[in-house]
This record gives structure tokens, sequence and C-alpha cells, in this order.
């Protein structure tokens, strides 16, 4: 069993937050998160999306705003559980227990929960033997885009994710094609006007109407994919790489039943503290709701800093915190 003083589950930007703040005042750390590498939403679906409301950035893409938060905590030695998922809560007198779905047990006196939307999987396709090609030559999200060079490359979808990532490929890619079922695609404005511009540069092949029907290829590699339009015609489509950009799958998954308070699928939380109805447990970012609770980043950094500062008796046995602003204390020793 591990011990420490708070864990905090999600790696997304706010959990990574509430990791910096908490080294501040002293507590170990523990994350939990059911992707590979920090970063949440961020790291799996928009990395290389610019974000435009985080203070002091004008513009910063996602990646890098992940980046600069795990080396800002990074000084306080947060341990990661990654690829993993917290599936029982266990309440004791003074601290409760956390176990994992990798069978991990960590005992602590304060949980933070920064789940974002909460536990997510990836939408994907119904093809068959699909499993057989995943992290080969089907992706569902991007972790290096060097891996595509000169690649022959479908995407599929029409959101941001799918546009987006067509734009960033079509750099370094030898083919890319954009499959989406409809004619018009649910991406901002100038991803479109980018997207139209690079297809008729004879950068990206836009193909609308079809669908995915079926993978070709031998030992997990891709050598064409099938598609059908909505008559049932089939065209093939010689490929390396698929990566299908249908969004995510999000449910609260077994947080749902640790007798929570709930409303519309989120945690339900006092403000400004963001305490659960149950003493020592926090939520914060998106996964939290309280009247005039606003969904950004910005916000959920400050959900963090109000919950780890609020946790400091808890944690210290009822210590005072006396507040010192970060420019007169420095980084602890």
């Amino acid at each position: 069993m591990h011990t420490t003083d708070v864990v905090i589950i999600g790696a997304g930007p706010v959990g990574l937050f509430a990791a910096f703040q908490a080294g501040m005042l002293g507590m170990r750390c523990h994350i939990i998160d059911a992707l590979e590498l920090p970063g949440g939403q961020c790291y799996a679906l928009y990395p290389e999306k610019p974000i435009y409301d985080i203070p002091g950035y004008p513009k910063i893409l996602a990646a890098d705003l992940i980046k600069q938060l795990v080396d800002q905590a990074t000084p306080f030695n947060p341990v990661y559980h990654l690829n993993q998922r917290a599936t029982e809560l266990i309440t004791t007198d003074n601290s409760f227990i956390i176990k994992t779905s990798e069978e991990l047990t960590i005992q602590a006196k304060v949980i933070i929960i920064a789940a974002g939307a909460g536990a997510f999987d990836f939408n994907k396709p119904p093809l068959t033997g699909i499993e057989l090609f995943e992290n080969k030559s089907v992706f569902y999200f991007i972790k290096n885009r060097n891996d595509f060079i000169n690649k022959k490359i479908i995407i599929a979808g029409g959101g941001d994710s799918a546009v987006d990532w067509a734009i960033s490929l079509a750099e370094i890619a030898n083919k890319v094609y954009l499959l989406h079922r409809r004619d018009k695609f649910r991406a901002a404005p100038e991803s479109l006007r980018q997207i139209k511009q690079l297809a008729d540069a004879g950068k990206i092949t836009i193909i609308t109407g079809y669908q995915l029907d079926r993978l070709i290829g031998s030992d997990g590699y891709l050598e064409a994919v099938v598609v059908k339009d909505l008559d049932g015609n089939l065209k093939t489509i010689e490929a390396e790489m698929l990566c299908p950009f249908f969004g995510l799958a999000q449910t609260l998954g077994p947080i749902a039943e640790w007798e929570l308070q709930l409303k519309s699928h989120h945690i339900a939380v006092t403000s400004p503290h963001c305490m659960t109805n149950i003493n020592g447990i926090y939520a914060i970012g998106d996964i939290a709701t309280f009247p005039g609770k606003l969904k950004l980043i910005l916000t959920g950094f400050s959900d963090a800093a109000q919950a780890v500062h609020h946790a400091y008796a808890r944690v210290f046995d009822g210590k005072a915190l006396h507040f010192e602003y970060s420019t007169t204390k420095g980084l602890p020793r």
C-alpha cells in the first residue's frame, strides 16, 4: 500500500496544477489517470490546438501547456499512476483508501477529483478486426506527430480533432484523406478555411458522403481501407495509417458509486472550497458544479488552489495555514 497526503484523480491541466499547489504547501501527492501520459483531453484530443485564454499566454498549444504544468509540479515529485482508473473508495476514520484497476492501493487524508468530463474512452468504429491494427496503424489519438512523416493517412471524422490533425499532418505526410459521412464539418471557421485551402492546393483529399467499411492489411499493418456511401457503393483507398476521430464516450465511471452528491452527471461541491458532501473529498475543474460555475481551464486552476488550501488543516491535523505569496516564500525546500 502507498501512503500519501493527497490523491488527485485526473492528470489533466487542473489536476496537474493541483499537484503543484499541494507541493507548495508541503503535501505529498499521488496522481491517477486512465491515459498513458499526463494531459487529459488536452493530450488525447488536441495537443497541437492553440488555447487563447490562459493568463500570460496570448496563445499556447495544448501540448505546450501540459509540458509547462508538468514541469511546474516536477520539483515536488508527484507520483504518477497512469494507464489505470480509480475504481474503489474505502473511507476510514481519518483517511481514505483508493484502489485502482491495476490493483494498486493508496491511502491518503485527502482526495481531489479533477477528472474533467469523467472517465472516458474513444468512440471506435465497428469494424471487424480493428483491434488487431490498434497502436500499429490505427490510432484514436496522436502521441507523436513525427510517426506520420511520409505516410498515407486517412483521418475519419468531422469535428475539430479530425480537421485540425488533417491540417497539421498535411505538412509532413505523403498523402492525407479526410473522410466524413456528411458534407459539413463541425470545426472552427478558421480551420475550415485552412482545410479548403489545402484541398484546393492538392495537399488534402476530402471525401464526404462515405463511411468506414473494412480494413485491408496483415499483422496489424494497413494496406488499404474500404469505404462505403449511403447507397452501398464501395471505394478502396490505399493507406498506411487510419485515425478515426469520433470523439469520446464519457462517464463518471466508478466514481458515480462513491456516494457523492451528483447533479447532471457532475459532482456537486460548495463554493469556494470545492468540498463535496464527503468531508476530505474535493472536486475541481469541469467535473465539479456549483452555482455560477464556468467550465474554463483558468477557473479550474482557481478551484485547485481553493481546494488545496482548504485541505491543509486536514492533512496537517488541524494546523493553521499562514498564507504567503509565492513571490515571498519561493519554492519550499
